[in-house]
């Protein structure tokens, strides 16, 4: 008797946990931001204006850049002029992780400290740069953004070799509280 007391006890737990359960629509976001993010390499003599910095140097093996760890503090624009006040910064690190093509992950958060939004964005993964799109994974957030989770889709605005490049970045939230 018991036994199947606590049979029927853990069933109804479970159908009311499911039941009350957040339901995620992933075809209607909670929050949408599109924002461009803004990368200057440092090459030796653009110390006013870099935003970034190679901190460990490629490896000899392939052509792509393997093994080199780029640390940022990018700022993040509303639109693709790079002298915009910026809404947010950047902060974190990419490294290339493939020896045969462009490859970088990424992990970092977006800082708001604007009228606008306060609070932080998580967004981390694999940016395949050979694609014309790539999803990155938002994992977190702090602030107006508490807890986030969603998807952030990079697409690359323009580049300028090496020294320069920008990426518009379509965040979708999914899971806002």
């Amino acid at each position: 008797m018991k036994k199947s007391f606590c049979n029927v006890f853990f069933l109804v737990a479970f159908c009311f946990v499911l039941s009350h359960a957040r339901k995620i629509k992933p075809e209607k976001p909670c929050k949408h931001l599109t924002v461009f993010y803004h990368d200057i390499i440092f090459n030796g003599t653009n110390t006013a204006n870099a935003t970034s910095a190679a901190t460990a140097n490629p490896t000899q093996l392939g052509n792509t850049n393997f093994g080199m760890l780029v640390v940022f503090d990018d700022p993040i624009t509303k639109d693709r002029l790079l002298l915009s006040p910026p809404i947010a910064r950047a902060q974190g690190f990419y490294f290339y992780d493939m020896k045969d093509t462009y490859n970088a992950w990424f992990a970092y958060t977006l800082i708001f400290n604007s009228t606008e939004h306060k609070g932080t964005i998580n967004i981390m993964g694999a940016d395949m740069m050979m694609e014309e799109t790539r999803d990155l994974s938002v994992v977190g957030g702090t602030g107006d953004f508490f807890m986030a989770r969603g998807v952030a889709t990079f697409r690359t605005d323009t580049q300028q070799g090496t020294a320069y490049f920008r990426l518009q970045m379509d965040i979708k939230l999914y899971e806002c509280y």
